[in-house]
């Protein structure tokens, strides 16, 4: 198991820098970060509530785009599926929990970066964020736990779908739950039932400890109880991590028993069809 998590830490990491020398993923890391910065500019002087409209959308910025890390593994999952890297793996003695751990360190890393070169920008162009010493530590764990709640997550949406094409049905109820998680907007402005339905969702607690760490601290009257829940964020978020973790590894050994040569080459051939077609 030990060998399998370094190998996995050695994966990642080659994946990682690996997408910073392809061209179409290189152009993926620095276009949505340079739109999002130049909506920033836009909206710098833009105020809501008494604070500048910038301010209030850069926290939510980053905790979607932490949060969204999990369709990207979801993605990355379907497609080894469909070119017989899941099933190398397979054949692998604990090959699955090697897999598993470098997706979530080569995704958490390019997340990061992305977050990086949103965030730096953003403080020099948006006035009123409130950054302390304080508000970086709770960054840094808010980050940190919330990627751990949910790459793992990620793997096991990734395993439902056989097919690019149907694995972009997650994009529908992913939107769906960044609707009701109160990511871009205070959730108390949503009827009850979906107020407790937002707050179920991983994403939820991750825009809040993102505003929690960068907004001036009266920016918390219009959340839930007029707190930051630092204390509720750590254990929802903990209670993702640790079910994810032990989730993912199941649904993914079990969706490997069915994997194939077979299997590989028909979903090839279906591919080929679609394509010449």
């Amino acid at each position: 198991m030990r060998t399998a998590v370094r190998a996995g830490l050695r994966r990642g990491w080659i994946e990682f820098r690996q997408s910073f020398t392809n061209g179409p993923e290189l152009l993926g890391h620095f276009l949505w970060p340079a739109l999002t910065i130049a909506g920033l500019f836009f909206l710098r002087d833009r105020e809501f509530g008494g604070f500048t409209l910038g301010a209030l959308i850069l926290p939510s910025i980053l905790g979607m785009n932490a949060a969204m890390g999990m369709v990207a593994v979801s993605q990355q999952l379907t497609a080894d599926r469909g070119d017989g890297t899941l099933l190398r793996a397979k054949a692998t003695p604990y090959g699955m929990v090697g897999y598993l751990v470098g997706k979530v360190v080569s995704v958490a890393g390019s997340v990061l970066v992305d977050l990086v070169i949103v965030l730096v920008p953003g403080l020099f162009i948006v006035g009123g964020l409130s950054v302390t010493a304080g508000g970086w530590l709770t960054l840094s764990w808010v980050l940190t736990l919330g990627l751990v709640a949910t790459l793992p997550i990620g793997a096991v949406l990734g395993s439902v779908f056989t097919s690019a094409p149907a694995q972009g049905l997650i994009q529908l109820p992913m939107l769906g739950f960044i609707a009701i998680s109160g990511i871009f907007y205070p959730i108390t402005a949503l009827p009850a039932w979906l107020e407790w339905l937002g707050q179920l969702t991983p994403i939820y607690w991750m825009g809040l400890g993102m505003r929690s760490a960068l907004l001036p601290p009266e920016t918390v009257a219009v959340e839930v109880g007029q707190s930051w829940r630092h204390l509720e964020t750590a254990g929802v978020l903990g209670l993702w991590a640790v079910a994810g973790l032990l989730l993912a590894p199941v649904v993914l050994r079990r969706m490997a028993r069915r994997e194939s040569g077979s299997a590989v080459a028909a979903r090839r051939e279906r591919a080929l069809r679609r394509s010449v077609g």
